[in-house]
């Protein structure tokens, strides 16, 4: 082992408290508990060393971002804004949302400007590559307000298969939040990643959506975040969404230019 490894590395302990998972002092505990992986191996020594840059960490099984320079931000994308950072039709863009953070972000997959809802901001381009195509089976549970009042039977056909003029499409899940009145809610659950799916769905079975809202992508839930507003992703979120993209196993291709 070369000198400049050696001067890369540092305590595992240090490298845990210092990426938010507890204490230091917690952190050993860990440790000694056989809590602790690196690059996939168990480590219960106190004086082990890591490099940061270079090693994997997990706790529990969840990844811990050690790579500070990797920014992770949800965004609860209003109507009425493009999914681009730049629009050639001068629309109002992303670029509003991003103001606040030094790094380049980028957006995770796309969003019709008509559609609201979780969009996710990075600018971690392999992790991105696994959120965005559909191979990684990564998904994502939206919110339909339609047109007339859905039969339980429809529920049944969207989750049955459908076909449209790109092919089959069935959803994971559907469910009907309500049909009362001209409209009905429905929240359908999709890993597909084609273009404006929900809505050639829902029209495809005589209920044309009348608004649309994406509440949760992979591990992430919009929760109780405003329209228009961002912030970064918690410890928690971090986590979950590394040990997603590291169980991915990740085609040959350059990941950055999938979809952002």
């Amino acid at each position: 082992m070369n000198d400049q490894s050696d001067e890369n590395r540092v305590r595992l302990q240090k490298i845990l408290a210092n990426a938010g998972v507890a204490s230091r002092r917690v952190c050993e505990q860990y440790i000694v508990e056989g809590r602790v992986r690196v690059n996939g191996v168990v480590v219960t020594e106190l004086g082990s060393r890591i490099n940061p840059e270079t090693d994997q960490v997990d706790v529990d099984g969840t990844a811990i971002q050690l790579d500070t320079s990797k920014r992770y931000v949800v965004l609860n994308k209003p109507t009425g804004v493009v999914s681009s950072m730049k629009d050639d039709q001068g629309r109002p863009d992303l670029r509003r949302f991003t103001a606040d953070w030094p790094e380049r972000l980028y957006n995770v997959g796309r969003l019709d400007a008509e559609t609201s809802g979780l969009l996710v901001l990075t600018n971690d381009g392999e992790l991105a590559h696994v959120l965005a195509h559909p191979s990684f089976g990564v998904t994502k549970v939206y919110i339909a307000k339609v047109s007339g009042r859905v039969l339980p039977q429809t529920i049944a056909q969207l989750t049955k298969g459908i076909e449209l003029e790109d092919g089959p499409i069935a959803a994971d899940k559907a469910r009907l939040l309500d049909a009362s009145g001209d409209t009905s809610l429905v929240e359908l659950t999709l890993h597909s990643g084609r273009n404006r799916i929900v809505r050639r769905m829902m029209a495809a079975v005589g209920h044309p959506v009348e608004e649309l809202v994406r509440r949760q992508f992979g591990p992430l839930h919009l929760g109780t975040l405003p329209a228009g507003r961002a912030r970064e992703l918690t410890t928690v979120e971090r986590g979950a969404l590394l040990t997603l993209a590291r169980q991915a196993d990740t085609p040959p291709g350059d990941p950055t230019q999938e979809q952002l």
